[in-house]
């Protein structure tokens, strides 16, 4: 029988940083295999990229599957547990997910559900690589549950994502004679002062926009005029990014070059009665799944507010919890 806290924390203690996920994809795909033999289901390796994979594990044809991710945010430190939570990197983003959705597949296969699935993917913490390839080997799911740390509540909408990167040319030159040389920092710091002045859209549901300059870099010596500098910018979106890419590269102009790394548009999801509901203001691989697995549905154990901090945390009644909750919504949605 699955032990969800003991699953959690053995899932934690395996370093998983995007990129790097092979090991406890491995770990995944062997307790999940063994979980499929012993219920005639098959598990499968899906190639990412590299050494990278996904992991699916399917009983019948699946019209639902239950979905997160392995990998996770930097820096690495393994597990602990007291009464009430299980410390840990990726306890509640995503392991502790992984632990419940596992647990539920069981539960529900003792009952004799089946037609669902499993599918943990790599790389949503920073390039979704695993999620576009699992767009491109769809498995005829009907719906898929998306399982980020969202209180065990269901989300309505999600926010999008629009990352910028800002580079500025520049000219080297002896500090003491800054005449000869053209800063890039100053260039850069010219067109972030402009960027933070843009009035930034609400929406009704998801609320405001915001924009975060997340890195800036540059420059050689104290004493040396900066002949590059650097930044990146998220912007969560609420609504189509078009407004914002014009605004942001008229505050731009000429001073620097404005380059799109990323979008992700905003997300409705779907609904199941009778669970409490919240709205996030994060990003998920649903969007990158692009409707190939199904109608989206978004929930599960844990806070985002201590995801990617040194005080992650997932309570163990909160797992549990999911347990029950994953293993409702497949049931009422196999049967719709």
């Amino acid at each position: 029988m699955v032990n969800v806290f003991e699953l959690t924390r053995a899932l934690v203690d395996i370093e998983s940083i995007s990129g790097g996920e092979a090991r406890v994809g491995s770990y995944l795909l062997d307790f999940v295999g063994r979980l499929a033999a012993l219920h005639g289901g098959r598990a499968e390796r899906m190639a990412v990229e590299g050494e990278r994979f996904n992991v699916f594990a399917s009983w019948g044809t699946p019209a639902v599957t239950l979905s997160t991710h392995i990998d996770t945010v930097p820096p690495f430190f393994s597990s602990r547990e007291d009464e009430d939570w299980i410390w840990g990197r990726g306890s509640c983003d995503a392991k502790g997910i992984i632990a419940a959705m596992v647990a539920a597949a069981e539960k529900l296969l003792s009952e004799g559900v089946t037609n669902f699935g499993l599918l943990f993917v790599a790389g949503e913490e920073r390039d979704s690589a695993g999620a576009r390839a699992a767009a491109a080997t769809p498995r005829g799911s009907r719906f898929i549950v998306n399982g980020e740390p969202t209180e065990n509540k269901l989300a309505l909408a999600s926010k999008g994502a629009l990352r910028f990167e800002l580079s500025a040319p520049g000219r080297m030159a002896h500090s003491a004679y800054p005449e000869l040389g053209e800063s890039a920092i100053e260039k850069l710091l010219d067109a972030l002062e402009a960027v933070r002045k843009i009035p930034l859209p609400r929406d009704p549901q998801l609320g405001a926009s915001t924009m975060n300059i997340g890195t800036i870099s540059g420059g050689r010596a104290p004493n040396v005029i900066a002949d590059a500098a650097r930044a990146e910018i998220l912007v969560r979106l609420v609504e189509d990014p078009a407004r914002i890419r014009e605004s942001f590269r008229a505050a731009v102009g000429g001073r620097a070059e404005l380059r799109e790394v990323l979008c992700i548009p905003a997300v409705r999801f779907e609904q199941v009665d009778g669970l409490a509901s919240t709205v996030v203001s994060f990003t998920t691989d649903v969007p990158v799944f692009r409707g190939a697995w199904g109608k989206p549905l978004l929930i599960g154990p844990g806070s985002i507010r201590v995801a990617h901090t040194p005080e992650e945390r997932v309570g163990k009644r909160e797992l549990l919890d999911a347990v029950e909750i994953y293993t409702r919504i497949v049931r009422q949605l196999v049967a719709a």
